[in-house]
């Protein structure tokens, strides 16, 4: 034995492992042992990704256009240059810009569609959102003071049937008296822009100039307050809390949580939920190592006897057939990473085709219409060690079971 290539309990492993089995039903055991693992390491990193990109779009397409950190003045705020500087002391807060919120519903054509209007200055609205990126049709920087131009979400654009140039009303639920009584404030805007970023905002948003938002508001010269773009997405109820207790009681704060906290939570216990109930997928393939394990140590009983009888301890033993479960969970380790990483990379374009092919519209239902992906080696790196723990952990009792073997017993019918 001390002549035999060291170490002994690696070389006979790799030999049990490129041998073929006398009995044919173990090879296809093991074969459907890595086979398992890879299709369950595969589809594990391909749900994580496609969870991952869920939680991207979430980011980047409705917080980008929903404002981090709002802060309000409890009265209408005369000088929101100066509140915006206040607030950009923060170190966290990047930058601010005005708004003025109004609720109402518009109308063209005969079609009527509720939304929400947000009064913004062009120039500084870039700062605080991405709308300015995601124009389809038109100029975000055509909304002028006094000018009552409107941009419309894509959304609401194809609800109504406005274009560009077209004009909508917008009305508003505050009533006002006339000689004819009470009747609903209304006022005409012309379509100047239309944006599009792919999400629910889409259809119930609109912008409007700030000054022409507070006029109709009956707040002229005024805002409701500053919104705010924050470098640490995740610290805004921090910052919000902050910036209340230094600017005092003329002002309160709100952040994306209160409105989108909910969605951000399910995605990501959604993506929690499905780790878990797709990790037992890795755990059956695990089961079947044990099995083809099990059998191959009863095949074995012979050689097993041979090697104990030339000098083998049982802890040799025991590694032989570590070392070959541990490479079968390898192979269909490193081939689910391989197909996983493939999955994950094309699953857009997968999505894209099965809906074109089949005229089907599978993910309208959802915040995105097209199935997003984000693959993160993280992730990669965590599944392929948890798999290769899993398959480690399988080959413990066989080859257990292998070191426990007598050899004049298994010697006795040979």
């Amino acid at each position: 034995m001390r002549a035999m290539f060291k170490p002994v309990s690696l070389f006979v492993g790799l030999r049990y492992t490129g041998a073929r089995a006398r009995n044919s039903f173990i090879s296809v055991i093991t074969l459907i042992s890595a086979l398992g693992l890879m299709l369950g390491v595969a589809v594990l990193i391909t749900v994580l990704s496609v969870m991952n990109g869920f939680e991207r779009e979430l980011q980047t397409r409705i917080l980008g256009m929903v404002t981090h950190v709002s802060l309000y003045g409890r009265e209408p705020v005369d000088d929101w240059p100066a509140l915006a500087a206040e607030a950009e002391r923060h170190p966290l807060v990047l930058a601010a810009a005005p708004f003025v919120e109004l609720q109402g519903m518009l109308s063209h054509g005969g079609q009527v569609a509720g939304l929400m209007v947000n009064g913004i200055e062009p120039e500084a609205e870039r700062d605080v959102s991405i709308v300015g990126e995601h124009i389809w049709a038109g100029e975000l920087d055509s909304l002028e003071a006094g000018s009552f131009n409107m941009v419309l979400g894509y959304g609401l654009a194809r609800k109504l049937g406005v274009n560009i140039g077209d004009r909508v009303v917008l009305v508003l639920p505050e009533a006002s008296l006339s000689p004819a009584g009470v009747t609903p404030r209304f006022r005409r805007f012309e379509v100047t822009g239309i944006f599009r970023v792919r999400a629910e905002v889409d259809s119930l948003l609109a912008y409007v100039h700030v000054d022409d938002a507070a006029r109709l508001a009956r707040q002229g010269g005024t805002v409701e307050g500053v919104r705010l773009r924050i470098s640490d997405l995740f610290a805004a109820q921090r910052v919000a809390w902050e910036l209340q207790q230094s600017m005092g009681r003329a002002y309160y704060t709100s952040d994306w949580t209160r409105s989108h906290g909910n969605l951000f939570q399910a995605i990501r216990m959604e993506k929690t939920m499905m780790t878990l109930l797709l990790s037992f997928i890795v755990a059956v393939a695990a089961f079947n190592i044990i099995s083809s394990q099990v059998m191959l140590v009863t095949e074995k009983r012979a050689n097993i006897a041979v090697l104990r009888t030339l000098g083998a301890t049982p802890g040799t033993i025991m590694r032989i057939f570590m070392v070959q479960g541990t490479l079968i969970g390898f192979a269909g380790t490193a081939a689910g990473v391989g197909l996983g990483v493939l999955m994950s990379t094309y699953v857009p374009d997968v999505g894209a085709w099965i809906e074109r092919t089949f005229n089907a519209t599978m993910f309208d239902a959802y915040f995105v219409n097209y199935l997003p992906s984000e693959l993160q080696w993280g992730d990669v790196g965590l599944i392929a060690s948890i798999a290769m723990l899993i398959s480690f952990s399988a080959t413990l009792y066989p080859s257990w079971r292998a070191s426990r073997v007598e050899p004049a017993e298994a010697l006795r019918y040979e």
